[in-house]
């Protein structure tokens, strides 16, 4: 029987707490949780009741649990995304593995650093590109291995992010602000550069980026909305980013993991009243956020493939699409649908892929992820995994790159980027 990976929590949140941790109750022989720390008393006791952690390996700041010997195989870095790169530098001088929650960092100069650190320490740091462990996305590699639409000339990728996303996320949320968190192309994309960069097969040559916050605003606010939905809003029927609408009724909004956000305890009685005068219940064009609500980014790689980008609110979905042109042959899909359309020029032979996606979340991502974060541990990083540092760290710096051509209008030459 291989052994159980033994891991530490370093932030219970939503990512944190109820996908890793989750798959974990899941899988107990795979991989159990033996510390947690965690600023919230209350998340922080929910995640030590369910993993059955002691409390003398449960506490609130995560240099305290460091600061001990290592205990376990790995440890997670699921904090606030501008309090990444700390902890993760300071497991990896605890003789931890890290497994790192995504964005690393805006800094390039901690992107570099975290580099330099996983190399001179010989430990792993994987971070949660968890699109690659998909059964869509690993299909399409597969497919393009194969070189059945011959050599790739172009790529179109999607995000749609979902109007309830946007407004949750990245308007009410703690996403919402790029200079207290990220821009919001490294937060939600860097997943996106990463799975480009992949199927490219090439380095980054050149980026440019347009976009802006366009709709969640004061001006677009309806006539008389108060400063929280509750408040007897006038356009509440038919306002889409009604919180109550979004947390509180059947919509077809898939709700339960964002709810438990809103409160911990996610009756709908406690979760009306943290909508009251908590953050997810402010109308969303009364907010402080100040991230793009619309993006697009085109890149050209070393090899000459291009590629483009968009990542968008205003969608009923949240998925990707994709479209990859050969010289041979194109592939077009939905990630969500999990659905993948091959078509061969020559011939115009099509061949349809349905894969089976499962009920674990990012269409079958996070549970790919996680089996492969277990073999990685149980071998002690002979098995590397999908994801090095290096190419996580590439995704980033794209990311960071489209910013700066988004802000400055320039094209950035990503040699010259630092």
């Amino acid at each position: 029987m291989e052994q159980t990976v033994k891991a530490i929590l370093l932030g219970a949140g939503q990512r944190g707490a109820q996908v890793y941790g989750a798959y974990a109750l899941r899988h107990p022989e795979e991989i159990e949780f033996v510390a947690v720390a965690e600023p919230d008393a209350a998340r922080r006791a929910e995640f030590c009741r369910d993993h059955g952690i002691s409390p003398e390996n449960a506490v609130e700041d995560w240099r305290e649990l460091l600061s001990r010997p290592c205990m376990a195989d790995c440890a997670f870095v699921c904090t606030q995304d501008n309090q990444h790169i700390a902890p993760a530098l300071a497991a990896l001088d605890a003789g931890y593995h890290v497994v790192l929650e995504k964005p690393i960092s805006r800094s390039t100069a901690e992107l570099a650093a975290l580099c330099e650190r996983a190399h001179s320490t010989g430990r792993l740091v994987t971070v949660c590109h968890v699109l690659r462990y998909t059964p869509f996305f690993s299909k399409v590699k597969e497919i393009l291995d194969s070189g059945v639409i011959g050599q790739v000339q172009s790529i179109q990728q999607i995000e749609n992010v979902a109007y309830w996303h946007q407004a949750h996320s990245f308007v009410r949320g703690n996403w919402r602000r790029e200079d207290e968190t990220s821009p919001m192309i490294l937060q939600k994309s860097c997943h996106d550069m990463d799975i480009l960069l992949w199927m490219a097969g090439s380095h980054c040559a050149k980026v440019s980026s347009f976009g802006s916050l366009g709709h969640f605003k004061p001006e677009n606010a309806p006539a008389g909305a108060p400063d929280y939905c509750l408040d007897g809003c006038p356009a509440a029927d038919s306002c889409p980013y009604n919180a109550e609408h979004i947390y509180l009724r059947d919509t077809g909004v898939h709700v339960p993991v964002i709810r438990k956000v809103v409160s911990l305890d996610d009756t709908d009685e406690a979760v009306r009243e943290a909508l009251r005068r908590g953050p997810y219940g402010r109308c969303v064009y009364h907010c402080d956020n100040n991230v793009v609500d619309h993006q697009v980014v085109n890149l050209e790689f070393d090899n000459g493939i291009t590629a483009s980008f968009t990542m968008c609110a205003f969608t009923w979905e949240g998925s990707r699409t994709v479209k990859i042109m050969g010289t041979h042959g194109q592939i077009t899909g939905d990630v969500e649908e999990n659905k993948i359309r091959v078509v061969r020029f020559a011939d115009g032979d099509t061949q349809v892929y349905h894969l089976d996606g499962g009920l674990e979340g990012h269409s079958g991502g996070d549970k790919g992820f996680m089996e492969d974060v277990v073999r990685q541990m149980r071998t002690g990083g002979v098995y590397a995994g999908g994801t090095g540092v290096d190419a996580s760290v590439e995704s980033h710096r794209i990311a960071l790159a489209a910013e700066e051509s988004r802000v400055t209008g320039r094209t950035i030459n990503m040699k010259d980027f630092a």
